[in-house]
């Protein structure tokens, strides 16, 4: 059975094969109610959100520190650009416009396959609450990961920042049982709710923790570590997965869930792809290694035949023109022009020098 497939900055889950796979952020704006509808209208069973604490206490879902990347701030408080997103109040932050910088930007080269009523939508999204996004949850009958963020320490609320978003859970309709908790501040008071830790911890401290998942980096997560986990009926989430081959090793390894930029890639998997033990692994790798090694010193051989073959039977059987033309013989047509020229005049001289040094024996008259 696969493993459940989430988008790997915390949005929405889509069932497939009778598993919980996470939508694509590439659909809409991440954390805005479209994203969340359009999760939905694909059969998702959970939603995800990334949730911070307004100046006046309400909790709202950015994922970022400022509000720069995905309102128009620069056009509606151009001097409050770098501020954090939580010090400015809920008024403030619903007059913004959360969906145009998605069409400007086209992060995910998906704009142009939208329709244009979709666009159109997408123009006029706002920054969402998290009391909606739990609501819309709560009547599809699906659950929600929360990841929050805590104020700066200049906030209002940053001692009781907790309080606020559980209050807004509360005030959302939503069973606690829906509803996964993943910061480790204060679990004592969030009892009620699924905790899941995003540290690799030891299963002894998940469990004095009251823990039971762990949402882990895919480099974190060995197969060792998997196992091990799952045999103490923890379940674990990998993320990012985004390619094919990496979806199956995990798939393999028994994990609960993934997270994904590309869930509508790996929809279109229904089994591992072809898959080695570590060991065939090794030894094609090893093989491999060889094969190149025996090609490149084939390669050398071949490059030098004449100087080798020179060498391997002996300077005897060559004059001395056959032996400096064999070791240019690989070399620019004009450099062996120059050596031609070179053993031409050499000998030359030497012929001119066995002229003078022969003299008529003084008897031979």
């Amino acid at each position: 059975m696969p493993p459940t497939t989430r988008s790997n900055d915390h949005h929405q889950i889509l069932t497939t094969h009778n598993n919980p796979l996470y939508l694509s952020k590439a659909l809409a704006p991440e954390n805005t109610l479209m994203s969340f509808n359009k999760a939905l209208q694909q059969g998702v069973s959970s939603l995800e959100a990334d949730v911070t604490v307004s100046l006046d206490g309400v909790p709202f879902l950015m994922r970022d520190r400022t509000l720069k990347r995905t309102t128009d701030i620069a056009k509606v408080f151009p001097d409050r650009q770098d501020e954090d997103a939580s010090l400015f109040n809920w008024t403030e932050i619903r007059s913004l416009n959360a969906g145009q910088w998605f069409l400007e930007n086209d992060p995910f080269w998906t704009v142009g396959s939208l329709t244009g009523r979709d666009r159109n939508r997408i123009r006029n999204l706002t920054v969402c609450s998290l009391v909606e996004m739990l609501r819309l949850a709560a009547r599809a009958n699906r659950s929600a990961l929360l990841y929050l963020r805590r104020p700066p320490p200049e906030h209002p609320h940053y001692k009781t920042w907790i309080m606020d978003t559980l209050w807004a859970v509360q005030r959302s309709g939503i069973s606690q049982k829906r509803v996964t908790w993943t910061p480790d501040t204060d679990r004592g008071r969030v009892r009620g709710l699924q905790q899941t830790s995003l540290e690799k911890l030891s299963v002894e401290e998940l469990r004095h923790r009251g823990i039971s998942s762990l949402t882990l980096r895919y480099s974190q997560a060995s197969n060792k570590d998997i196992q091990d986990f799952l045999a103490n009926n923890m379940s674990v989430t990998v993320y990012p997965v985004n390619e094919p081959w990496l979806y199956s090793v995990l798939w393999c390894s028994g994990v609960s869930s993934v997270s994904s930029d590309t869930p509508q890639v790996l929809r279109k998997v229904p089994y591992p792809i072809w898959l080695m033990s570590p060991d065939k692994y090794c030894l094609v790798w090893i093989t491999s290694d060889l094969v190149s090694i025996a090609i490149v010193i084939g390669i050398f051989i071949f490059q030098n035949y004449h100087v080798i073959r020179w060498r391997m039977s002996g300077m005897q059987n060559y004059n001395p023109e056959q032996i400096m033309l064999s070791a240019v013989a690989r070399r620019p047509s004009r450099d062996v022009n120059i050596m031609k020229e070179k053993l031409i005049f050499s000998g030359t001289k030497t012929q001119e020098k066995g002229k003078k040094c022969v003299l008529p024996a003084p008897w031979s008259n």
